[in-house]
């Protein structure tokens, strides 16, 4: 069956996961463009957006991508639900609570997983942005906040009751952060208990893992974060292989340059020459990873100066040139 959030009829079963300082909308788009079922929009805070401060407007971009999914953030119940009406307003066909993010300038704030820790708020929260808009909402969560609170089956229950109509889980504790691995055995404690549909996440890196991921948590979805970075197409990948039970075929050497070419031009576009630059150095990085890995002197070479460069017509032609590398190292 066509898996969907509330009325919104998804092509597939493989989401790309949000990622702060990373979902750009460029990524977005590329994902998108290799097959990606959902690219939920990077966290925004609530209150900043609602405000209308410029980079949480950039965050929330959402020109070009269908289906568009804000993620907010936040502990106040009135900042989260006029955040969902502005995105609503904005051109949002679903809105996503993060109570999953574990970094510390968050939590810190009392939102993200931290509030994992707090349930009685977390369902206000809850409550009040589903209220807020027409459009349907989803949530994102941990497991818990550690080992001795592995909460998530009670929140996904008020969530469900609340009215969420999808929750993606990674499995993984707050205090576990990225390290070790992803329990997506776990996950199926919150499948046991809510009808809606329910995605799993972590460590999510090949049309394999996936189908892995679906057998041990019997998660209805799956959602691809770090994975992606520098391969957006590999969402689409395992979208075709879920669908299919077959690997599709790698998109070719100038289908990939290409998107990662339109992708770098978007951050300049977005943030300007030099913001620009800053902001594309972990997807440079990321793309250049694969020419590196075979221990090529000239591959690493190309990778340093990939991200050290500060003229744009120079990052092009190098970002071009990683890609020459990859059919070596595929064939190994």
């Amino acid at each position: 069956m066509p898996l969907a959030i509330g009325p919104l009829q998804l092509s597939g079963r493989a989401f790309l996961a949000p990622m702060s300082g990373v979902t750009d909308v460029g990524m977005r788009r590329a994902a998108l463009q290799f097959g990606a079922s959902l690219v939920p929009s990077e966290m925004v805070a609530s209150d900043d957006l609602v405000r209308g401060e410029a980079e949480s407007r950039i965050r929330a971009e959402g020109e070009g991508v269908r289906p568009h999914v804000v993620q907010i953030a936040g502990r106040d119940p009135y900042w989260m639900s006029e955040a969902a009406r502005l995105a609503e307003a904005s051109g949002a066909q679903a809105v996503d609570i993060n109570m999953g993010c574990p970094a510390k300038r968050v939590t810190g704030g009392l939102a993200g997983s931290a509030l994992m820790r707090d349930l009685e708020l977390a369902t206000e929260i809850i409550r009040a942005t589903v209220a807020a808009v027409r459009i349907p909402v989803s949530l994102k969560m941990r497991l818990g906040w550690d080992s001795s609170s592995l909460n998530a089956p009670d929140l996904a229950r008020r969530a469900e009751t609340e009215g969420v109509a999808l929750l993606a889980i990674h499995g993984r504790t707050r205090d576990q952060f990225y390290k070790g691995e992803a329990d997506w055995h776990a996950i199926r404690s919150v499948k046991d208990v809510v009808a809606i549909p329910v995605v799993a996440n972590g460590d999510c890196a090949s049309p394999e893992d996936a189908a892995t991921m679906v057998s041990a948590s019997g998660a209805d979805a799956v959602m691809i974060g770090r994975g992606a970075i520098g391969r957006p197409w590999l969402v689409g990948q395992i979208a075709h292989f879920l669908a299919t039970g077959k690997l599709g075929p790698l998109p070719s050497f100038d289908q990939r340059r290409r998107a990662a070419l339109t992708h770098y031009r978007t951050l300049l576009s977005l943030f300007g020459r030099e913001k620009g630059l800053r902001h594309a150095r972990k997807h440079l990085a990321a793309y250049a990873e694969w020419a590196a890995r075979d221990g090529s002197p000239s591959a690493a070479a190309l990778r340093t100066r990939l991200v050290n460069s500060e003229n744009p017509a120079e990052v092009e032609r190098l970002l071009s040139r990683a890609f020459e590398y990859e059919p070596v190292l595929e064939a190994a």
